[in-house]
């Protein structure tokens, strides 16, 4: 995939601090974050896949990883800002994949609550992503994902922008998504959020690819009219709730006691 870098563009990556708000940099801190937490839980695909996060202010500009930095490597100061082309805003000695945003572009700019947006390969998730059933509701993780799942074709590798329009029109109003026969994808109007969505998403695979191990005709399926149940008790803004307040916090916190480097 090409790689693409904006020589036009000014200041550099040891003062990013000095040249960005207090609003960005929080942004900055919660997505380097996130990376490093899929790195720890094993979620990253070498250099490849992409979490990004919407830059407070009108210009519509985002974070995204350098294209040439391993998850655990991602610093606040190492994410590069990019415009709705995927072109760095801010010099960076670090290759940018403007390929790679097809996908986060067309959710950042027509979803509402799309600030932040992050897709997987995970094994896991292209399992089930690989299945015709979908994600299945046979675990109280999966009914929890799939309250509020979505599900798109596969049309080859996402360089072609007019898919853009059928993945807005897939996504609808809901947050999580599975991209058939590819991977795992999650919105949220933080980075806390949508990160709370994507653990769900992808421990509920997890568990669906080792349940099936059994065979279908051994499991067990949940009563009649419980999915939906469990649908009416995870709405959205609970979520978010949960993962501000509660779970992102004490997720900070276990970073800073392994690695703190994130937030350079």
């Amino acid at each position: 995939m090409a790689t693409l870098m904006n020589d036009n563009a000014v200041g550099s990556d040891a003062d990013i601090r000095a040249q960005v708000s207090d609003e960005e940099w929080a942004v900055r801190v919660d997505l380097a974050a996130a990376y490093r937490l899929v790195a720890l839980y094993g979620w990253d695909d070498l250099i490849f896949t992409h979490l990004s996060a919407r830059v407070p202010g009108p210009e519509h500009h985002f974070l995204i990883n350098p294209y040439d930095m391993m998850f655990e490597e991602i610093t606040a100061s190492s994410l590069v800002k990019i415009d709705v082309d995927g072109q760095p805003v801010l010099q960076t000695s670090h290759p940018v994949n403007p390929a790679g945003f097809t996908i986060h572009s067309a959710l950042h700019m027509n979803c509402e609550d799309a600030h932040a947006v992050m897709h997987l390969h995970t094994p896991s998730g292209q399992a089930v992503s690989a299945m015709s059933e979908g994600l299945l509701p046979h675990t109280q993780t999966a009914m929890i994902a799939g309250s509020d799942i979505a599900y798109h074709n596969y049309e080859g590798i996402a360089t072609d922008l007019e898919e853009r329009e059928r993945l807005i029109e897939d996504m609808g109003d809901r947050h999580v998504m599975i991209l058939r026969n590819h991977g795992t994808l999650t919105i949220g109007k933080t980075v806390a959020e949508c990160f709370l969505r994507l653990y769900f998403l992808e421990r509920a695979c997890d568990a669906q690819v080792k349940m099936l191990s059994a065979g279908m005709e051994n499991l067990n399926t949940p009563p009649q009219g419980t999915p939906d149940k469990v649908k009416a008790q995870t709405k959205p803004e609970g979520m978010g709730m949960i993962a501000n307040g509660l779970a992102w916090p004490a997720l900070l916190r276990k970073l800073d006691r392994i690695d703190s480097s994130f937030r350079d």
